[in-house]
């Protein structure tokens, strides 16, 4: 009885943690955009009053209250549906699948669930706003069960816990260096925020010419999110490349193709998306944003593995 009742507090706690990060996630977005608390005033009076056009909808305090106590409730299920999972994955480790599986469904479920019932939102709340909300929701529920049950994550997945640690912090510094880069880079050329509002408007709302491009802070903030991800998976990557080489050093060689590989596949994703697009970035500003954020990510893998160098060149000696 008593785990049971630590199991339903602790999903309590995590759906609200997970509603709180949408919540405030979706604030920003709705700031950025210029008008805030418009997204919950929208979903509320879709769901509290039945209204199917956002242009008939104005901030309020009834339809606000109305959703934030449904969105909470919504997430508090979600929670202690994860708490009794992580809980048969103490005693069933292979029920760790089950609880990945579920966030995944959880991401995919609430995304059709608006399209299909509430269409006309997406004309206002983007696809993109949708996914990063619950992205974030679910990284920060996995986060406080992580802290909740150490014991579990580290006795199933071992030092793969701190290979993803590890991979998420060089992938900020790489990404938090190509962004102050481009900040400087648009501030030089008097224009401001120029850069991720370009590549914003292409991998969000699929602009393909730059001359139609209008600036929005909210597309801005969802690239941010888009490339701190992004750059946070290339970390993954290479600390596990650093994993390997803990036991064979000469695959410490792969990361130079690895690193090689990311400074070409930008320029690859550019002109994938559009040459017009790629013709208003110039080649070399992104070339060295990129090496820069090498530079940055590889001076941090060096100083929490200086070892591998060394022992490197002993390998090669002996053969």
């Amino acid at each position: 009885m008593a785990l049971e009742g630590r199991t339903v507090r602790e999903g309590v706690v995590a759906g609200l943690i997970g509603a709180a990060a949408v919540a405030l996630l979706i604030l920003v977005f709705d700031i950025a955009g210029g008008s805030p608390l418009q997204s919950p005033a929208i979903l509320g009076s879709v769901i509290v009053k039945g209204i199917r056009d956002p242009n008939l909808v104005t901030v309020s305090v009834g339809p606000i209250v109305g959703y934030t106590i449904i969105h909470g409730l919504g997430f508090v299920v979600v929670g202690l549906i994860a708490a009794f999972l992580v809980a048969a994955a103490e005693r069933e480790p292979a029920m760790v699948l089950a609880l990945l599986i579920f966030f995944a469904a959880f991401e995919v479920f609430f995304l059709a669930l608006v399209a299909f019932w509430a269409l006309p939102v997406l004309g206002v709340l983007a696809w993109w706003e949708i996914l990063a909300g619950n992205l974030v929701a679910s990284l920060a529920m996995l986060y406080y069960f992580h802290r909740r049950h150490p014991g579990l994550a580290r006795s199933l997945i071992g030092r793969w816990v701190d290979v993803v640690r590890e991979g998420i912090v060089a992938g900020f510094f790489g990404g938090a260096v190509v962004a102050v880069w481009f900040l400087l880079y648009d501030a030089v050329r008097h224009q401001p925020l120029y850069t991720p509002a370009l590549l914003g408007a292409a991998v969000l709302q699929g602009l393909r010419d730059p001359e139609l491009l209008i600036p929005r802070l909210d597309v801005v903030v969802g690239y941010t999110v888009f490339h701190f991800a992004v750059f946070a998976f290339f970390g993954i990557a290479v600390a596990t490349f650093l994993l390997a080489a803990e036991r064979e050093p000469r695959i410490l060689l792969g990361l130079f193709i690895l690193f090689l590989c990311f400074q070409v596949f930008f320029f690859g994703f550019l002109q994938a998306l559009d040459v017009h697009l790629a013709g208003a970035l110039p080649w070399w500003n992104v070339a060295i944003g990129n090496l820069l954020a090498s530079v940055a990510m590889v001076t941090y893998f060096f100083l929490s593995h200086r070892s591998l160098g060394t022992r490197l060149l002993e390998r090669w000696t002996e053969d």
